[in-house]
C-alpha cells in the first residue's frame, strides 16, 4: 500500500501539497504516483517567477517508463525549484514526501487547500 502522510493535501492526478511558511505551499508527486512512474531520470518545473493556475501543468516528470505532466495543486507564482533533482532526479522515488519535493508556489491564502483531497479521500481514489 502506498504511503499518504496525514499531514497533507491531495490532488487527484496525485501531486500532494504542504505548507511550508507563511503563504509559501510544497507540490510534490505522491508515493503512489512515483511507484506508478518507475524511475524517476528527469524532472523539469517552470522557472522560478513563473504563475501557475490550479490545474494547469506547471512541469513534467520523466521515468524509464513515461513522460508525466506535473498539474499545478493551487494558483500562484513559483518561488522555488528543488535543484537537487537537477543531479539526483531519483529523490523522486526514494524520498517523495522529503529531499523529492519538486517546487514551491506562493499563493494569495493558504486557505485553498482545503479544496483539495484529504488523506482519506486521497485513500479512497488510489485504491480503485
Amino acid at each position: 500500500m502506498a504511503d499518504v502522510p496525514d499531514d497533507l493535501r491531495y490532488t487527484a492526478e496525485h501531486e500532494w501539497a504542504r505548507v511550508t511558511e507563511g503563504n509559501t505551499i510544497r507540490v510534490g508527486i505522491t508515493d503512489y504516483a512515483q511507484a506508478s512512474l518507475g524511475d524517476i531520470v528527469f524532472v523539469s518545473v517552470h522557472e522560478v517567477a513563473s504563475q501557475v493556475a490550479s490545474g494547469d501543468t506547471f512541469g513534467e516528470v520523466e521515468s524509464t517508463k513515461s513522460v508525466s505532466d506535473l498539474y499545478a495543486p493551487v494558483s500562484g507564482a513559483v518561488v522555488a525549484r528543488n535543484e537537487a533533482l537537477d543531479l539526483n532526479p531519483d529523490l523522486v522515488n526514494s524520498d517523495p514526501y522529503g529531499a523529492g519535493w519538486i517546487a514551491e508556489i506562493s499563493v494569495t491564502d493558504t486557505a485553498v487547500l482545503s479544496e483539495l483531497l484529504d488523506p482519506v479521500a486521497y485513500r479512497s481514489t488510489i485504491a480503485d
